[in-house]
């Protein structure tokens, strides 16, 4: 989520900077404001196989 999607960019460059060439499926939906001021928020899923 995006308060100011002219952050796309910046925020894109993050991402792939976090991710690397492995990066997950994603959406990015503009939001008029987020709790506690904050611009991004992000919402994750992590799976860890069994050894």
């Amino acid at each position: 989520f995006l308060v100011d999607m002219d952050a796309f960019g910046t925020f894109n460059d993050a991402y792939v900077a976090g991710m690397g060439k492995h990066r997950p499926a994603r959406s990015t939906v503009a939001v008029r404001e987020l709790p506690v001021g904050a611009v991004v928020e992000i919402e994750a899923i992590a799976f860890k196989p069994v050894r």
